[in-house]
């Protein structure tokens, strides 16, 4: 069983919805450890890719990433925009052409965007920020791979490492970006950049049932 072109799709517009549904509680988190803008510029480039879908819905998987990421890129303020749009770009160098996706080649997928953030954001695991998730994600990922998962069942489980791995941020300290700047009062507060990927995976997941 793979995943379908028109399965990342819908995946885009699920991010959409959720974006737009919990802008409020995302900023609510960023009130507390940053600049409080972080629900509010989801909503704003998930609205836009939205708005881009019809147009690109019936070319190939890593073109219609790629032109996610430079929407986001152009529309994302703050750190996020650069970081997601850079994951997006980075995802579609590796399914190019691609019509469908093995769990392997999904894996790959997650796997070459996320070393794109960390790249980008040159954060470590720990240091309170969206790679906190997305690095648990690709673990998660490969071990379903090792262990034949059908993609839909290595989805859950990805969203349950997600959900777990975004509330461990809680009680690390921020070490990265404005967060930083609290030191030891970042403690106790839950990553609203770590929310959003869990958000993106658990939509992901919802998107591979349909």
């Amino acid at each position: 069983m793979s995943l379908n072109r028109n399965q990342i799709v819908n995946w885009l517009y699920r991010c959409g919805d959720i974006f737009t549904k919990e802008s409020d509680f995302l900023t609510g988190l960023d009130k507390e450890i940053g600049d409080a803008d972080h629900g509010m510029n989801m909503h704003r480039g998930f609205s836009k890719v939205v708005e881009k879908l019809p147009s690109i819905a019936d070319k190939d998987i890593g073109f219609i990433l790629k032109n996610t990421g430079m929407t986001l890129l152009s529309n994302v303020g703050g750190a996020s925009g650069p970081l997601l749009g850079t994951f997006f770009i980075r995802a579609a160098t590796v399914t190019q052409a691609h019509q469908s996706l093995t769990l392997e080649e999904l894996g790959e997928m997650i796997r070459e965007g996320a070393e794109g953030v960390i790249s980008r954001g040159k954060a470590e695991p720990g240091d309170k920020t969206m790679c906190d998730v997305w690095l648990p994600v690709v673990d998660s990922l490969r071990q379903s791979g090792e262990q034949h998962l059908s993609v839909t069942a290595a989805l859950d489980a990805a969203s349950e490492r997600a959900e777990a791995a975004a509330h461990a941020t809680i009680t690390m300290q921020a070490r990265k970006g404005r967060a930083s700047y609290l030191g030891e009062r970042s403690i106790g507060h839950q990553d609203p950049g770590a929310t959003s990927v869990m958000f993106m995976i658990q939509m992901l997941a919802a998107a591979a049932k349909e």
